[in-house]
């Protein structure tokens, strides 16, 4: 397989700008079709984005004979079977976070991967960008000595600017978004945590609906312990008073500590009674770095950024703080 092209399964909001465009930018990579259940929204989607194809229906889409590779972007309720339907039909699928609804929904995943010999990322594309590169580079070289504490707070106001607006805000609907907020931003940071530190050893938690302002929890607490006795714990707060806002990770060692956050471009070392600052600059199409990454474990030019199994991760922490 010498270039990949793409068919899109749900071109949303999120591919508009932070995913789709990267496809057509990355070398050895072109969309082919993108689909969309609203004919018209996909017409549009494709003009705009010069795109020559759209589809209302998924089959359709994964069954065209000149797509090799499919970008699952729907809502997580739909990924499991979209993606099976790929890969069954020789394709090779990169696929939103969070990955599946559930645990067992991923480890059917890798059982049908195993059996097509289809190729799978997960898009957990903060693993290629320069802050947590950098930070994981950090970690490595022992600066702050061995790490011991890992602290993560986020509190948001409802409705928070953070949060990705959808026409019919599927996001706090758990049935289609596995649990509410937690789960569409949790993953990220998770991801990065047992990317850096491993597979955790243990982890508990719970999550309640404090403020019941949808179906979805507001708010989850977890605790985890990695290897070398490192422990972890984090709140996720949904239904915070702007004055209280935050979102912020320290990563303290025996010498030093990181300050940053998953959602923004700077990032602190402090040490010896010093503190330095990294800024970093993102791609204006934010996957674009772990989409060039994809088409290169497709075409057998680097290892796989983020396989199921790493994925798998992230899902078995969430449900062991939420389930």
């Amino acid at each position: 397989m010498k270039d990949i092209t793409w068919g899109i399964l749900g071109c949303g909001d999120v591919t508009e700008v932070k995913s789709g465009p990267a496809f057509n930018k990355v070398v050895n990579s072109k969309i082919e079709a993108v689909m969309r259940r609203d004919a018209k929204k996909a017409e549009d989607y494709a003009k705009r984005h010069q795109i020559k194809k759209w589809y209302a229906n998924a089959d359709d889409l994964i069954n065209d004979p000149k797509i090799n590779s499919i970008y699952v972007a729907t809502p997580p309720a739909f990924h499991k079977n979209y993606a099976v339907k790929a890969m069954k039909a020789g394709k090779n699928v990169y696929i939103e976070k969070p990955v599946t609804l559930t645990v067992d929904e991923c480890e059917k995943l890798i059982e049908v991967e195993k059996q097509t010999n289809q190729k799978v990322t997960v898009a957990h594309y903060r693993r290629a960008l320069p802050l947590f590169v950098k930070l994981k580079e950090l970690i490595d070289s022992g600066i702050i000595g061995e790490v011991r504490i890992i602290d993560l707070k986020l509190l948001q106001k409802p409705n928070s600017d953070m949060i990705a607006k959808s026409d019919d805000n599927w996001r706090l609907n758990p049935e289609i978004s596995g649990g509410g907020l937690f789960f569409d931003l949790a993953p990220h940071q998770l991801d990065i945590l047992v990317h850096i530190f491993g597979a955790p050893i243990l982890s508990k938690g719970f999550s309640k609906n404090q403020a019941e302002n949808s179906k979805a929890d507001d708010i989850t607490v977890g605790q985890i312990l990695f290897k070398n006795n490192i422990t972890f714990s984090g709140i996720w707060n949904f239904n915070a008073h702007p004055n209280n806002e935050i979102e912020q990770c320290e990563i303290i060692g025996s010498t030093g500590k990181i300050i940053f956050s998953f959602f923004s471009n700077e990032m602190a070392l402090v040490k010896d009674g010093q503190t330095e600052v990294f800024s970093f600059e993102n791609p204006h199409h934010i996957q674009q770095n772990m989409i060039e990454k994809t088409v290169n474990y497709f075409i057998d030019k680097e290892e796989n950024p983020c396989s199921l199994s790493d994925a798998l991760l992230s899902i078995k922490l969430m449900e062991s703080f939420t389930r």
